[in-house]
């Protein structure tokens, strides 16, 4: 089936961290922060209520994804292109020129449906290094990699894994500018202020 994949895209595209922080931080994320269309930056441009909300929607239009493509297909295969559209959908979307976040939040929805067990396990991975460092970017980097890894060893199926691997690849391919910075120790961590200097 193609069209649970096509509406997984779309569901993916829709960008809800630009929306909130444009109508009620009013704030152009492309122009602002960190110039990433994602929760990170709503948190640090447009604050925490904000950020938060951008954050369940993010991970709420992944896992909607799954649901309905579940819903109408029987087989492995077609959930987890879906969920794999989605999170090309936050990276690229179509209605903000194909400019859009690093696909944390909805790849955490996606995974969430398809593989829980590992999923929770990769969220504790991921806040225990963010409470650790205070690197969001690190957290994001670390807990990506480890998702086909303990979708590996708990055994899920095939498709799943292959999904994870995928979806790995590509959350660590944005990261890109984040591994400079913490190469360099230019890094921002959470809660920590742009200099102006």
């Amino acid at each position: 089936m193609l069209w649970p994949v096509v509406l997984g895209y779309l569901l993916g595209s829709v960008p809800f961290a630009f929306v909130l922080a444009r109508r009620l931080g009013h704030v152009d994320l492309r122009t602002s922060g960190s110039g990433n269309v994602g929760a990170t930056n709503v948190f640090r441009t447009s604050g925490p209520l904000l950020g938060l909300a951008a954050l369940t929607l993010d991970v709420a239009k992944g896992a909607a994804t799954i649901v309905l493509a579940q819903h109408f297909a029987t087989d492995a295969a077609t959930p987890t292109a879906a969920g794999i559209a989605a999170v090309m959908g936050h990276v690229y979307p179509i209605w903000l020129r194909f400019r859009g976040g690093k696909g944390v939040a909805t790849a955490c929805g996606v995974f969430a449906m398809l593989a829980p067990l590992a999923t929770a396990a990769v969220c504790l991975v991921f806040v225990i290094i963010v409470w650790w460092t205070r690197y969001v970017s690190l957290g994001s980097i670390l807990a990506a990699a480890c998702v086909p890894f303990g979708a590996l060893l708990l055994r899920y199926p095939a498709p799943f894994i292959a999904a994870s691997l995928a979806v790995a690849v590509l959350i660590i391919a944005r990261h890109h500018e984040n591994i400079g910075r913490l190469l360099s120790g230019t890094e921002r961590r959470l809660g920590e202020k742009r200099s102006t200097a």
